[in-house]
């Protein structure tokens, strides 16, 4: 691993950070690229030590000539692509949403491009949100890797884009891709987005507040310690072509997310509900061909959700568990 200088956009996001932690864990060089000036999610999971290590730089994914002069000014060898909108914000906002989530991704590979072939492969998350429920196979009912997919919000075609737009990187420039397709991540600094809710119901048990999450369909969870390794993996894959995969996880339901919590936090015992609800998604996910990028971790359930218990009580216990930073700002205390 001598050599490798990787970037990481959109650090300061719950992925990016967890992203950021195992590559300093790893003893990697990391660049943390993003426009936001708070790195509240790092600091909740990684040490002052470590966070030293990283170097932060603030920059827009919308300016090529930021991204192409911060590849070469640090000599970045390996990219991890995941700064991007979230669909609450691409639907307030789709021009800004098309800007950042496609236009800012076409510039992560054109500097990528400008930068030669010393270049590891471009790692990006796309996004089973491209998919519409109905998008399953009739007859297994599970969603396949290839798919066709009929996008039902701006957040959707914009991922479904980002695909496209890898594919011909591929077929006209030699620029090399994996495109890994999330569900419902989960975990510290998971705050923000339409499925957040699972996470924030974890803070909720922690602090004694109720929760209600907006959906309660069974579907495929991934832990974010998880996402970040599989992340890191596909970059260092050495993949040629431009391959997509649907991220693999645990199916869980409403009562295994009850039943987790409940477990790991005792006294929130029916504190925890969910909504009569589906996701517009698909909910049983293959993820065939994934293989190809190795051994993943694939944290049991129970353990991601106590794992992420431990967390938020060390931080309640130093005071730093604010229930607005973690998106209960409009949840009232029991």
């Amino acid at each position: 691993m001598s050599g490798e200088r990787f970037l990481v956009t959109g650090a300061m996001g719950c992925i990016g950070a967890w992203t950021v932690r195992t590559l300093v864990r790893q003893g990697a060089a990391v660049t943390a690229f993003d426009l936001g000036q708070s790195a509240r999610r790092l600091e909740q999971i990684v040490t002052p030590d470590e966070l030293a290590a990283v170097e932060i730089v603030r920059g827009d994914i919308t300016d090529l000539d930021a991204l192409t002069t911060t590849l070469e000014a640090r000599d970045i060898t390996h990219v991890i692509h995941l700064a991007a909108l979230q669909v609450p914000f691409c639907r307030a906002d789709p021009p800004r949403g098309a800007l950042v989530n496609v236009i800012g991704t076409v510039n992560v590979f054109e500097a990528v491009k400008r930068r030669g072939p010393q270049m590891a492969p471009v790692v990006y998350t796309s996004s089973i949100g491209m998919y519409a429920a109905d998008d399953v196979d009739p007859g297994t009912g599970r969603l396949a890797t290839d798919a066709r997919a009929h996008p039902h919000n701006h957040y959707g075609v914009y991922k479904l884009a980002n695909e496209g737009n890898a594919r011909v990187y591929w077929l006209e420039d030699g620029i090399p891709s994996v495109g890994l397709r999330p569900m419902i991540v989960y975990g510290v600094g998971r705050d923000q987005g339409m499925t957040s809710g699972p996470t924030k119901a974890i803070v909720a048990a922690v602090l004694g507040r109720r929760y209600t999450v907006s959906f309660s369909n069974t579907t495929l969870f991934q832990y974010a310690e998880d996402a970040a390794h599989m992340l890191i993996a596909a970059s260092r894959s050495g993949a040629s072509g431009a391959s997509v995969f649907n991220m693999p996880g645990t199916m869980v339901g409403a009562a295994d997310l009850v039943a987790a919590i409940e477990a790991a936090v005792p006294d929130a015992r029916g504190l925890i509900d969910a909504e009569p609800v589906s996701l517009p998604f698909p909910g049983e996910i293959d993820h065939d061909g994934i293989e190809t990028l190795g051994e993943l971790p694939l944290t049991p359930f129970e353990t991601g959700v106590s794992e992420s218990v431990a967390i938020y009580r060390a931080l309640a216990a130093s005071g730093r568990l604010d229930a607005d930073l973690h998106g209960l700002e409009a949840v009232a205390a029991t």
